[in-house]
């Protein structure tokens, strides 16, 4: 190299692209790096300056591997099962031991599960302190069987209906088969599979629109017709009553509901639609007939708090009374709702279970009647569970004259709608015109026969019986039998009956009545043998009540 080229080099070993600063690795490794690449400076410096750190770091970590004492057995390990069951110390501690620990604390959370929601902490406890579903429950728990538990409660307070499901089940065992799985060739049965296994109206099927149109003509004495085009079917009554308050009435708005009435209402329409119900009390002496006068009073009162009132509910026949409403009431009540323009909705999920000589006039036959009635403010609640014995069916309806609420109820019934193969098991029920007939006749007495015995059974312990023309049950008045006049008296009454007379019942405070002492009794639940049953444990509450006074 000529000496001009050397005086030429820079004085500094670094390049000009060495020279400027180089940044700094946030992890410091430069700093075992660069004197490295000083000891092997020269050619290769740079391959050699990397690979020595990795193998300096390879051989570290192969002789703490070979120099690690091995790990202690972790507890709950098999491992540490077997080594301490080895010494009898240690067998003893395993017998006595069975807890199990997790092997990462992360699993656990400190604060717990998530909280329930608003909404599902009021679903939760919504029905805690209602003595109805206490009622229930006490008795669902300790079952009366006149057999294997002849000590336990005996169930008055539920409306079901146990008198004539030997004719269901005589006519399932016939024909339930052929209903679901008929003959033909194979194209009819793969017809037949499809209709069953695919996808159909939420809101139900035609075919059982149409059956169950006729059969409510038929238990209303054919005294009126059904239009299936305005009928919603849902999973039974409690679903429709839901679906329709959601439809005709918003958060925060009201019910005017003549009352005592069903306790179940409370749960089935406050508790998701956030509507209020008001309570119209009727009283004893007017044989607890709906006022005019106190809709009006409790409908202005309503307006003053600045709640709007957006129906009147009733139900015909009345549950708990089991009296009909006369028709001149409702004429009555159909002028009130018009002049309020407000809705009426009729529970009528009674009205194939009548007896006695009262006759049952439908809200549907009065609407036919009135030609300048606007119709579109009527709607009907009706359901299967108790007029054909099939509360485990779920099969509501929702029968409305307002076309833009059968829309909206099709479309929530998505939510609740009816299993296909049970709507075509109830079409074929249905459309059996030889049993349907059977059925309601043979129906109606059983019901006529039950309900006389239990009031002739009651009036053996001076109990007396409000008269009932429909219905699973009778309002029996055990005022005489409450040490205090009042909602605590009756409370008080009640939990003797359920825990000494082991006899649940409705009290009417459950029912909204103001006259304390009035009780639901449910006949259709008990058989003839379970009346004297019934008699002998009432007498320990009367004749105790006899002696102490």
């Amino acid at each position: 190299m000529k000496k001009g080229d050397r005086d030429r080099r820079p004085s500094s070993p670094r390049s000009g692209r060495d020279s400027k600063e180089r940044p700094r690795r946030p992890d410091g490794g430069m700093r075992i790096v660069v004197p490295l690449q000083g000891v092997v400076q020269g050619r290769g410096g740079l391959v050699l300056g990397s690979l020595i750190p990795c193998a300096l770091f390879y051989f570290l970590q192969l002789y703490i591997k070979r120099n690690r004492p091995p790990p202690s057995p972790t507890p709950g390990s098999p491992s540490a099962a077997a080594s301490s069951a080895s010494t009898p110390a240690g067998a003893a501690a395993a017998a006595v031991s069975t807890i199990h620990r997790t092997l990462s604390r992360g699993i656990l959370s400190p604060r717990g599960l998530p909280a329930l929601s608003a909404r599902g902490a009021v679903a939760r406890a919504g029905d805690e302190d209602s003595l109805y579903y206490a009622g229930l429950r006490r008795c669902a728990d300790d079952p009366y069987h006149p057999a294997s538990n002849p000590s336990g409660v005996i169930q008055l307070g539920l409306a079901e209906n146990h008198l004539s499901l030997d004719l269901v089940r005589r006519w399932m065992e016939e024909h339930a088969g052929p209903a679901l799985t008929p003959g033909g060739d194979d194209e009819e049965r793969d017809l037949t599979i499809r209709g069953l296994a695919t996808y159909q109206p939420y809101d139900g099927i035609l075919a059982l629109k149409m059956a169950l149109a006729e059969f409510m003509r038929q238990i209303m004495q054919e005294s009126v017709s059904f239009d299936p085009s305005q009928m919603v079917i849902t999973s039974g009554a409690t679903s429709a009553m839901e679906i329709l308050s959601f439809c005709v009435a918003d958060p925060g708005n009201a019910f005017l509901v003549p009352s005592p009435y069903y306790p179940g209402w409370d749960r089935d329409i406050k508790w998701r639609t956030g509507i209020e119900l008001i309570p119209v009390p009727c009283r004893s002496t007017d044989n607890f007939n709906i006022s005019i006068t106190a809709l009006e009073i409790a409908y202005n009162q309503a307006k003053k708090r600045g709640v709007r009132v957006r129906g009147v509910l009733i139900s015909n026949p009345s549950n708990p009374t089991g009296s009909f409403v006369p028709k001149q009431t409702l004429h009555d009540l159909l002028q009130f709702a018009t002049e309020k323009n407000i809705h009426l909705i009729s529970d009528e999920v009674f009205a194939g279970s009548t007896f006695g000589s009262d006759e049952f006039v439908s809200v549907a036959e009065v609407v036919d009647e009135l030609e300048d009635l606007d119709r579109g403010r009527v709607h009907i609640i009706y359901g299967l569970s108790k007029d054909l014995s099939l509360a485990g069916f779920r099969v509501g309806v929702i029968y409305s004259y307002n076309e833009s609420i059968v829309a909206a109820a099709a479309k929530i019934a998505r939510f609740s709608s009816v299993s296909t193969p049970t709507q075509r098991l109830l079409v074929a029920m249905l459309s059996d015109q030889k049993f349907i007939s059977s059925y309601l006749k043979i129906n109606r007495e059983r019901l006529q026969k039950a309900y006389r015995l239990l009031v002739d059974a009651l009036k053996q312990v001076g109990i007396e019986c409000f008269k009932s023309s429909g219905g699973f049950y009778c309002w029996a008045d055990m005022s005489k039998f409450i040490r205090s006049y009042s909602e605590k008296g009756e409370r008080k009454l009640w939990d003797r009956l359920l825990e000494e007379a082991k006899l649940n019942v409705t009290p009417g405070s459950s029912c909204h009545c103001i006259e304390p002492g009035w009780f639901r009794c449910c006949f259709t639940t008990l058989s003839e043998q379970d009346i004297p049953v019934v008699v002998e444990r009432l007498r320990r509450i009367t004749d105790g009540h006899k002696s102490n006074r």
